[in-house]
């Protein structure tokens, strides 16, 4: 079967961290290692990484930096064809600090001013981008970067409208991100950003807050920050959003109990809004039992890891079934939080292992 390929538009960025567990401050000056990443780079990456079909178009400096970042895309197989070269502009940074135990992750950007926040929608040939493309991925982190980067994530979309293709957004709600318009809070902004982008979405993903922060919509008595979740409210919360957004297909909700920064219990619920059908996963006797990750290697690039999952389930005609495709996504995200950096290198047949139960993580010879 020829898959259908998958565009992903956002920025992608170098990242920074400490080897191990070590903070900022107890390694600078000295030694960090730099890695890739970004929510919709991730995506494709991912993607790849499972058998599919994946472009990614951002816009990077025309300079060594830049030429390192597609290097690393085409490693993984990632289409890079209609990545924007813009001469003196800057590749966005971030730095992260693995939490452990009761000290969680940090993350420390420096984006401003990055070549995708400055470069306009038009600069893009949406017409070669999408020639060939049956799905278009976007996130709430590229429009929150800028006034100019939400331009184009909203033009992305209506393009995508225009010829057919199908539209997922993870909500993705950064705080730390939403600041180009200083009349109105993050949140504030993010609502009204991203109600102008939903209307053109069918695959809708949000983590247990997106949902509160960026449209108000609350799930019960969940209280994330205990690692807490009500999770019988859930299909309440999906089918509000389905409410708001009509034209919406799915909406799939990642459900992460934090215990602590090395031990989270990890699942998701798939809403399927034409039959009414909801999908918790992983399940247990029938009922939903999270999987059980005690010892985190790296949770950044988690959501990003589920929705490329689910991304590839919907696309393929073994997985496409709602309850199947939330498992593959699921099961896949798991696997990620043993992987150090943003991308999962996991393939389907692992994916598909863990599905089936092989979870003891017994070495293969």
């Amino acid at each position: 079967m020829t898959r259908q390929k998958v565009v992903g538009f956002g920025e992608i960025m170098g990242r920074f961290a400490p080897a191990g567990w070590l903070r900022l401050r107890q390694v600078a000056p000295g030694s960090l290692n730099l890695t890739f990443g970004g929510a919709e780079a991730n995506v494709c990456s991912s993607l790849a990484m499972l058998g599919g079909r994946a472009a990614l178009v951002t816009a990077l400096p025309d300079n060594p930096l830049g030429e390192a970042c597609t290097a690393f895309l085409r490693s993984l197989d990632v289409e890079i064809a209609h990545i924007a070269k813009v001469p003196d502009s800057r590749l966005g940074l971030y730095f992260v600090e693995a939490g452990a135990n009761q000290r969680p992750s940090n993350v420390v950007y420096d984006r401003a001013g990055a070549a995708i926040a400055t470069t306009p929608a038009e600069q893009y040939d949406w017409q070669a981008i999408l020639e060939d493309a049956g799905w278009l991925h976007v996130s709430g982190i590229t429009p929150a970067l800028s006034k100019t980067a939400a331009e184009a994530t909203r033009e992305a979309v209506a393009q995508a409208n225009r010829r057919g293709a199908t539209v997922s957004c993870d909500l993705n709600f950064r705080k730390k991100l939403w600041r180009w318009d200083s009349r109105l809070k993050p949140r504030e902004l993010a609502e009204k950003t991203m109600r102008e982008i939903l209307p053109g979405v069918q695959v809708l993903i949000a983590n247990e807050e997106d949902a509160d922060d960026v449209l108000g919509i609350r799930a019960g008595t969940s209280d994330m920050a205990s690692g807490r979740l009500d999770i019988e409210r859930y299909p309440e919360v999906a089918r509000q959003i389905a409410e708001q957004f009509p034209q919406l297909e799915k909406v799939a909700i990642t459900l992460r109990e934090s215990i602590s920064a090395s031990h989270n219990n990890w699942g998701a619920m798939l809403y399927d809004t034409a039959s009414g059908e909801v999908c918790f996963a992983p399940l247990e006797n029938q009922q939903y039992a999270p999987y059980q990750i005690r010892d985190i290697v790296d949770r950044v690039g988690g959501g990003d890891s589920f929705a490329a999952g689910l991304i590839y389930a919907l696309m393929d005609e073994q997985l496409k079934a709602p309850a199947r495709a939330v498992a593959f996504a699921v099961a896949a995200s798991c696997l990620a939080h043993s992987i150090y950096g943003d991308v999962n290198y996991s393939s389907r047949a692992e994916v598909e292992a863990l599905m089936a139960g092989s979870a003891s993580g017994r070495v293969k010879r």
